[in-house]
């Protein structure tokens, strides 16, 4: 008989990305260690609580933005668990025949999109040959069509020793004129001493660890593509679609036309 832990394996004996992102907006398919993650940071942060709705909100507005260009194509990477207003809603919604695959390292993210029909695999953003060549994801996207590759907080998960600039390059590259990548991510621009502090002490606790970068470092991913107006923005400022409050100052976003 094996002594491994099942639980342990899919990541339920301590907090998981997912399953804290979940709990912040409100969602139920999250532990006890992914509660107190969260509660943790948003006691410590006055403006965690609205960093997921930004990310969120950001995402739809950019997903509409590309359907409105004529993409049908969509590759959702770190799509974490499904929520309201997932990609393929959007998607499909707009046209039946549009294609959305998602990618995420956590099984239990990718077996919850699964169990609502859409498809997703199961994959490291790391190594972007394996998605990129992934039978499932070849058998639904067509690389001479336009894509929307989406990269929604999922780089501050990549530390610069596993170099996301390379990460981001071979899924930029792959995209044909009219493909589009979308990136919504941690801005260290506007951090406090403070609040590098917490963050130290709660990645110590936790084990979760966010990589904050400058926006210089953010209009490197976009090389060789042109900004869409307004370029890179604090998340709520990308084309907004109603009033909103102001800027956590914590998320920049962007998409990049493949010229």
């Amino acid at each position: 008989m094996s002594d491994r832990d099942p639980l342990k394996d899919l990541g339920f004996d301590g907090p998981a990305s997912a399953r804290v992102y979940d709990y912040s907006l409100g969602g139920k398919d999250n532990y006890a260690p992914d509660r107190s993650a969260a509660s943790d940071a948003l006691d410590a942060y006055s403006v965690a609580r609205l960093l997921p709705r930004e990310n969120r909100k950001f995402m739809r507005r950019a997903v509409r933005y590309l359907l409105a260009t004529g993409v049908r194509q969509f590759i959702d990477i770190g799509c974490g668990l499904p929520g309201k207003g997932n990609v393929h809603d959007l998607a499909l919604g707009a046209d039946p025949d549009a294609k959305v695959v998602y990618v995420d390292n956590d099984p239990v993210a990718v077996v919850h999109f699964q169990a609502l029909g859409a498809t997703a695999i199961n994959a490291d953003a790391r190594h972007p040959e394996t998605i990129l060549g992934h039978p499932e994801l070849t058998a639904l996207i067509d690389f001479d069509r336009p894509v929307g590759i989406l990269m929604i907080s999922m780089l501050d998960w990549i530390p610069d020793e596993d170099d996301p600039d390379t990460v981001v390059a071979a899924f930029r590259e792959a995209l044909s004129p009219g493909g589009h990548l979308v990136i919504c991510d941690f801005l260290s621009d506007n951090l406090s001493d403070a609040d590098r502090a917490t963050h130290r002490e709660l990645t110590e606790r936790y084990g979760i660890s966010l990589t904050f970068r400058s926006s210089e470092r953010f209009k490197g991913f976009f090389d060789g593509l042109d900004l869409v107006e307004p370029g890179l923005v604090l998340a709520p400022e990308w084309r907004p679609d109603r009033p909103y409050d102001p800027p956590s100052g914590w998320l920049l976003a962007g998409v990049g036309r493949k010229p």
